[in-house]
């Protein structure tokens, strides 16, 4: 008798225990400061346009309607959304209205990212 509880507290707490099967999200950039843009097609006319203007950093849109996993990956929740990952960890975020249009602007933007640069030193 002693056995077979032992045998059963073993599968119970096997079959409880978390299971580290979650995929890592995709790294959508391979740089120290990344600034990626999640938008989708129906969108577009809110696309962020002075991205590729940000400087010390590297930039790229994502379509989240091309890759379904993303959202959930990123959490992002609303489009567009601006996140600043530093070594592929997210440090800001910048999400959109309610009418789904940024309200951060390019200098808000550019002001976080010099200030993870500054706190380097």
């Amino acid at each position: 008798m002693k056995y077979l509880v032992t045998i059963l507290l073993f599968l119970l707490s096997v079959s409880t225990t978390p299971t580290s099967n979650l995929e890592e999200k995709p790294n959508l950039c391979n740089d120290d400061i990344c600034v990626i843009q999640f938008n989708a097609g129906f969108n577009s006319a809110n696309e962020v346009k002075w991205l590729n203007e940000l400087t010390d950093c590297s930039t790229t849109t994502v379509d989240i309607m091309k890759d379904p996993n993303l959202p959930q990956d990123y959490k992002i929740v609303v489009v567009p959304t601006i996140l600043i990952l530093e070594d592929g960890a997210e440090v800001a975020r910048f999400q959109a209205n309610i009418m789904m249009s940024m309200e951060a602007t390019q200098q808000e933007v550019q002001e976080s990212i010099d200030e993870i640069i500054m706190s380097k030193f």
